[in-house]
């Protein structure tokens, strides 16, 4: 049973967009005193974590792993674009405990893995390439990224080229 109210409190509801909502929440690290902070707050546009002060999209979350009491969040942040995507590379993790985690794992889960609609390797001469397509909450369409093998130069002009041919195939299909 949980040892805090299903209702969020007040200052984590007072930090969600208009259109935002809470799916799970818990809170982070040994306060005894759950409404006094920080929290995980999963919603239907994404995660907020303390220690950061935006939030998430789902389609920000390159990997999420729970091992009891610890959850890890490697977001995914953008280091270069090219022709009708975002190239994309680890963030720093995110490292949290939660002691009464709630559903926060189970709604990261879901929440993470529903934001992927496509995702394909390929291979490229000199490495490799991941294309994915990601529904990004509040917005029609998809968002296409891409992710290089480690040791595949994504500044070479084949390589590019090569890049921008996988994801208009894959968004036209």
């Amino acid at each position: 049973m949980a040892l805090f109210s299903r209702r969020p409190p007040r200052r984590v509801r007072a930090m969600l967009a208009r259109d935002e909502h809470v799916l799970a929440w818990a809170p982070a690290g040994s306060s005894t005193d759950p409404s006094a902070g920080p929290w995980v707050v999963a919603t239907t546009l994404g995660l907020w974590l303390p220690g950061r002060t935006d939030r998430l999209g789902w389609h920000q979350i390159h990997r999420a792993a729970w091992d009891a009491p610890r959850l890890t969040v490697t977001p995914s942040t953008s280091v270069g674009e090219g022709d009708g995507y975002e190239v994309m590379a680890d963030d720093v993790p995110v490292r949290v405990e939660l002691p009464d985690p709630g559903d926060i794992p189970i709604k990261i889960r879901e929440r993470v893995t529903r934001s992927v609609v496509y995702t394909r390797h390929y291979a490229l001469a000199g490495g490799g390439v991941r294309v994915v397509g990601r529904r990004v909450p509040g917005a029609n369409g998809l968002r296409w990224h891409v992710r290089y093998d480690d040791g595949t130069d994504g500044e070479d002009a084949e390589i590019r080229s090569a890049t921008a041919e996988l994801v208009a195939a894959a968004s036209s299909a």
